[in-house]
């Protein structure tokens, strides 16, 4: 038994082990077994039995001193069950301190008497009751001594917390609580699986068509990272000649996000300047880390994800370019020569790597386009068709050659000079007025052949200018002056001009050889398509003036209308 557990058994029987004992022992001497020494102190005789009156003597002696005895051990044992109780209040298991009732003690005496009583088989005498019965009152004396001496040390209460009755809440309120407590638990665990789900859980995601299972706060970086992009790999720089100069000088790898591109970080975008040579240092075309940005972009769950390697790049160099001239192709013979195609120089180069140093002869890296002059004579099937044209005008003669074509009822094309319709700026006007074409026959008559280009193309460009601000009309219709106009020239007016117009019939007029010579110039050669030259300007024209109204009644006669240059174009194919 634990020293807890002797002291509390103490305390209950209300008084010492020794004391018990001893009384146990009176009473129980007068059945002692047959044969015993008889004890003389106390003058029992050989046979066992006691004096009654001797032994009440004895026993009163007996009993002071026991008495004494026992009240001191008692005095001792009670300081230190006093002392044990206030440890067991401190330490007992069941934390139930133990009550000091004297009414317990007395309980406490008297199941002993009758215990022992029980024990003798009842065989205890009126004296010998009456002795125990003192003995008991002896120690009950010593009790209170016990007590007087307990209430001098410091008094603790203590709780019999079993007899203790709590206090006992109503149903609702019960009920309440416990539906409170299901609620919170419920809450907690709902708010525990949603944030385990979004802080733990797991996505899957298609990286190249491939599934896989990543944690749902994975980054496209950190896949790319984890994964070593995939195999994807940036582009290389390469030399002219293809060497590899640097393993990850090209392009970036390049990443989508469900269909969309993922622009990285800059050396995406300086990589594309490196490949079109702009001035920048080639090691920041570097693209081998995972761009910064990708760290940022938190996947989606099934996520589409492509990884594709970057393209390789080609050094950086500079360029020795040399011209290749454009060739002039006039297909066929006519009265008119029409544009069909600008001609565009060509190019040959020689590369030198800016990192390499290496040079590579790229020969042709633009290819020339030919200039294309398609030449015709229109000549309209089942008609009868010519045209009247007046060179060097206008001058003071264009005014009366007006007069006749619109008494006439015909129509005429004018190629006038840059300068004269700058100084008649109204017959200009007039001739578009009164249906008439109005051309170019240059600025300043030159002959076009003996001009350089960049003259060539003033004098032109001159012309076209000054009809314009006489006429309002635009055109990029020539008639070189004297007919000189080859390939160089359509080489140097590349696109300057659409066409450049001849002539059929050469009356001669500039001779001035008579008005019947004229007239008889134009009208026996005339045939279907043919074009007639004349002037209105560039000297006297009055032998023009004169022959013009024979030349269109005989031309009519012969069933021939007059067009103009434009139209008889539009009749080519015809």
């Amino acid at each position: 038994m634990s020293r807890k557990g002797k002291s509390r058994k103490r305390r209950k029987s209300g008084k010492p082990a020794a004391a018990n004992n001893a009384d146990i022992q009176r009473n129980a001497e007068p059945n002692s077994v047959p044969g015993d020494k008889p004890d003389t102190k106390h003058g029992a005789s050989h046979g066992g039995v006691v004096d009654n009156g001797s032994a009440e003597r004895h026993g009163d002696v007996d009993t002071d001193q026991n008495h004494a005895d026992k009240t001191d051990t008692c005095h001792n044992e009670e300081a230190s069950v006093h002392d044990n109780d206030q440890l067991d209040a401190d330490t007992d298991d069941e934390g139930i301190p133990e009550p000091h009732d004297e009414g317990v003690k007395e309980s406490n005496n008297k199941v002993d008497i009758d215990t022992v009583s029980k024990t003798n088989g009842g065989a205890h005498s009126d004296d010998e009751k009456a002795g125990i019965t003192d003995g008991a009152k002896t120690e009950k004396a010593g009790d209170s001594a016990e007590q007087n001496a307990a209430s001098a040390a410091p008094v603790i209460e203590e709780l019999n917390i079993k007899t203790a009755k709590p206090h006992k809440l109503p149903k609702w309120a019960r009920i309440s609580i416990i539906v409170a407590v299901v609620l919170a638990v419920v809450l907690a665990a709902v708010g525990v699986g949603v944030w385990s789900y979004e802080r733990w859980g797991r996505i899957t995601v298609s990286v190249n068509g491939v599934e896989q299972q990543v944690h749902s706060e994975t980054t496209l970086g950190e896949l790319m990272r984890n994964n070593d992009n995939f195999e994807a790999k940036p582009g290389r720089l390469l030399s002219l000649s293809g060497k590899v100069l640097k393993e990850t000088g090209g392009k970036p790898v390049v990443y989508t996000l469900n269909g969309q591109k993922i622009k990285g970080d800059s050396s995406a975008d300086k990589s594309d300047n490196a490949a079109a040579g702009e001035d920048e240092n080639d090691d920041e075309a570097d693209a081998t880390e995972v761009p910064a940005n990708l760290e940022s972009i938190k996947l989606p769950a099934n996520a589409k994800i492509t990884v594709k390697s970057g393209k390789d790049v080609t050094e950086k160099h500079t360029a020795k370019r040399t011209m290749i001239p454009f060739n002039v192709v006039i297909n066929g013979h006519g009265v008119i020569q029409k544009l069909r195609q600008v001609g565009k120089e060509g190019a040959s180069e020689i590369w030198t790597g800016q990192t390499s140093g290496e040079k590579v002869d790229k020969n042709v890296v633009e290819k020339p386009q030919d200039l294309i002059v398609d030449t015709f004579s229109p000549k309209p099937a089942n008609r009868k068709v010519i045209a009247l044209t007046f060179d060097d005008g206008p001058s003071q003669y264009s005014g009366p050659i007006l007069d006749i074509l619109k008494q006439e009822g015909v129509k005429a094309t004018f190629f006038d000079i840059g300068t004269g319709a700058a100084a008649y700026p109204q017959f200009e006007q007039r001739m578009v007025a009164e249906g008439h074409q109005v051309a170019s026959h240059s600025n300043t008559h030159p002959d076009m052949k003996k001009l350089n280009p960049d003259q060539l193309r003033a004098d032109i460009t001159q012309g076209f200018a000054n009809i314009k601000a006489a006429s309002g009309v635009s055109t990029k219709m020539l008639r070189a002056p004297y007919g000189n106009f080859g390939a160089d020239q359509w080489r140097y007016t590349n696109g300057l001009i659409d066409s450049n117009v001849i002539w059929t019939i050469d009356t001669k007029d500039w001779k001035m050889p008579g008005a019947p010579a004229i007239s008889n110039a134009a009208l026996s050669k005339a045939y279907n398509g043919a074009v007639i030259l004349m002037h209105d300007g560039g000297g006297d024209r009055t032998e023009d003036i004169a022959a013009l109204p024979g030349i269109i009644d005989g031309l009519k006669a012969q069933g021939y209308e007059f067009v103009t240059i434009d139209q008889l174009m539009a009749m080519n194919g015809q």
